[in-house]
């Protein structure tokens, strides 16, 4: 039974330009050579392209009874930890100066919130995982996390520092 299922895909805007690309290339055969070699020429080109924009752009993140799954990834549920869903400025933070090295990311670039999620595995050296999802508060809800997000995020828009700390 699954509680909680999401589907990445990729924004209209790199489906665009993966057509934009096969049909420049296209073009450019039609200048230099004739349209059967122009049209071929840009279906080849756009295959690949459009192939790469599904497989990268498109990601499953799912939870059950028996723990979260994202992509090929899984992790059981009694290893999941307090998960924290974290909105732009929370989660750009761990994406930049407060992440981990050590952290496992799935993230995409056309998503700008996802869901923290520490491990509670002694035995395994990566400490969270960072995952991108559209419903951060949904996903973090049904790996077991009731609370609300922080009504003001953890870093400070207007500034460089984050809240709370002094500049020093």
């Amino acid at each position: 039974m699954t509680t909680y299922r999401e589907r990445l895909t990729a924004p209209a805007s790199w489906w665009l330009a993966a057509l934009v690309f096969a049909a420049a290339w296209g073009w450019i055969m039609l200048v230099a050579t004739n349209w059967p070699i122009a049209v071929v020429t840009t279906a080849i080109v756009a295959g690949p392209g459009l192939y790469v924009v599904w497989r990268y752009g498109s990601l499953l993140i799912a939870v059950d009874a028996d723990g979260l799954r994202v992509g090929r990834a899984s992790i059981d549920r009694a290893h999941v930890g307090a998960v924290e869903p974290l909105h732009r400025a929370d989660y750009r933070l761990k994406l930049g100066t407060g992440a981990d090295a050590r952290a496992y990311l799935v993230t995409r670039p056309y998503i700008d919130r996802g869901v923290l999620i520490p491990l509670a595995d002694d035995s395994d050296p990566t400490p969270y995982w960072l995952v991108s999802s559209r419903r951060p508060d949904a996903l973090a809800a049904a790996l077991g996390h009731t609370e609300n997000a922080p009504a003001t995020p953890a870093y400070d828009p207007n500034g460089d520092t984050p809240r709370g700390e002094e500049e020093g």
